[in-house]
């Protein structure tokens, strides 16, 4: 074999971007794209993929694997099981979160985080930061030394007793992204009128899993979303809320954007596809599979967030996967129990499923074109957080990350699925496509019957300058 030699040539592909689609080959050496034209030279492999399209391996910007919990709960995915899902699905690179807890260090967090994933990731990862207690060491030393080694995007919450931030520290959280060049992401929602409507509805006797959308409704992520963009505003910092849910917080970034605001959105699968009815229509248990905050909608504010998607509203699509079984006390049973809603583990599984549902739906369902659906789903967010043009194009020097699609009819079944989870939320759902090749730097990891990658193949990406923060003169 010559030094110039491909290792691998895809044929016949319809390759898709977020700009263009054609027809070409794809020559591959070294893990990464070499070439792309018509009549390439033979490879050492080859893969005829016979006029099939062929799109960037997906980037799941939002998804939680083997993340520290207080006990009993515990996350049912690691970074071997969460990643062979993610590749089986068609994504080849997952950014999860290092999660700060109160009393920590936030380096101390990294180390330990980096500690799970060594030896058992499948595709390349890169890390957010939660940062939940932001103490003068965090702000001024550890947090900027972060953002220098590759961590250029964290997260705040402005719910949940264990993570939440008040006002005052999201500013200064925000003033050391402004300072330092990095993203921040926001979890939208009001704790104080969550823990209100909580108490209210436990005195009443409402504590059935479906009462957790009533505990939630759309004016605490509407209230928040509003105060989030108002106190970016007065940092003068870009932020991306997370996981939008409906009409009430978009109206609030449309507004933003209206007044030269650089505020943009992300949103996932369950908001497209679950409503608050998934959480029950009574008092049966079994709605918990369905409890992640903020709840789904209605039918009528699914068609607002598929105009969302559309019109740009949204810049990210992500999973959000955050994984607990159901029938486990580790779970969404914590202890054995079925407990009343506010202390069922917030989440539900959408690695695998994520690029299928909104390629079948979106796609071949003609609500966003295909260039749309790469945009949100690879390009878009491996632009965000710094790793563009490495990941999430189909481009001579960009890891060869492929997805090869088999565009056909088929069911959801949680049995076929790759994650440690004994259930899906999207059990039944009629597709059209699903992943039939998955490449990561080259090597196939999903042939279209199984999964054929190697637990610690992955290799850890720091994350350079998001794209999304304006340019430094």
């Amino acid at each position: 074999m010559t030094a110039n030699a491909l290792d691998l040539v895809v044929r016949n592909a319809r390759v898709a971007t977020a700009s263009d689609t054609f027809d070409c080959d794809i020559g591959i050496r070294n893990g990464r794209v070499a070439l792309l034209g018509e009549g390439l030279p033979a490879g050492t492999r080859e893969i005829d993929a016979a006029g099939r399209t062929v799109t960037p391996g997906g980037v799941d910007a939002h998804c939680h694997l083997d993340q520290p919990m207080e006990g009993p709960v515990k996350m049912a995915d690691d970074f071997l099981t969460g990643t062979r899902s993610a590749a089986c699905g068609g994504t080849t690179t997952v950014i999860p979160f290092a999660a700060q807890m109160k009393g920590q260090s936030l380096e101390a967090a990294v180390v330990d985080y980096h500690g799970r994933a060594e030896g058992k990731a499948c595709i390349d990862y890169a890390f957010h930061l939660i940062v939940s207690d932001p103490t003068p060491q965090v702000l001024a030393t550890e947090l900027p030394r972060l953002i220098s080694q590759g961590y250029t995007s964290f997260k705040v919450y402005m719910t949940y007793d264990d993570l939440k931030l008040d006002d005052g520290q999201i500013l200064d959280v925000l003033d050391v992204a402004r300072t330092h060049g990095a993203l921040a992401m926001v979890h939208a929602e009001n704790a104080d009128c969550i823990e209100w409507l909580t108490k209210r509805l436990e005195a009443a006797g409402r504590t059935a899993p479906r009462w957790h959308a009533h505990a939630r409704p759309m004016l605490v992520e509407r209230e928040a979303t509003h105060r989030a963009i108002a106190l970016s505003e007065l940092v003068d910092v870009p932020i991306l809320i997370v996981h939008v849910s409906g009409r009430e917080a978009i109206e609030q970034i449309r507004w933003a954007r209206a007044h030269g605001l650089s505020v943009f959105a992300e949103t996932c699968p369950q908001y497209l596809f679950l409503t608050a009815e998934d959480l029950g229509i009574d008092d049966s248990y079994q709605g918990a599979r369905c409890v992640c905050s903020p709840p789904p909608r209605d039918k009528a504010n699914q068609e607002i967030i598929w105009d969302g998607l559309g019109d740009g509203l949204f810049t990210v699509f992500s999973s959000d996967h955050a994984p607990f079984r159901y029938d486990d006390p580790q779970g969404k049973k914590p202890g054995g129990e079925e407990v009343p809603f506010r202390h069922i583990p917030n989440g539900i599984p959408g690695l695998e499923t994520r690029l299928p549902l909104l390629y079948s739906e979106g796609v071949l369902g003609g609500r966003i074109t295909l260039q749309k659906f790469v945009e949100l789903t690879a390009t878009n967010p491996a632009k965000a957080y710094g790793l563009h043009p490495r990941k999430g194009t189909i481009a001579v020097g960009s890891d060869a990350d492929l997805v090869v699609w088999d565009e056909r009819a088929l069911a959801i079944d949680n049995r076929r699925l790759h994650h440690a989870v004994d259930y899906t939320p999207y059990e039944g759902m009629q597709l059209k496509a699903w992943p039939g090749l998955t490449l990561s730097r080259g090597e196939v990891v999903w042939d279209g019957t199984s999964f054929t990658g190697q637990a610690g193949r992955g290799k850890f990406l720091p994350c350079g300058t998001p794209s999304l923060l304006p340019k430094r003169t």
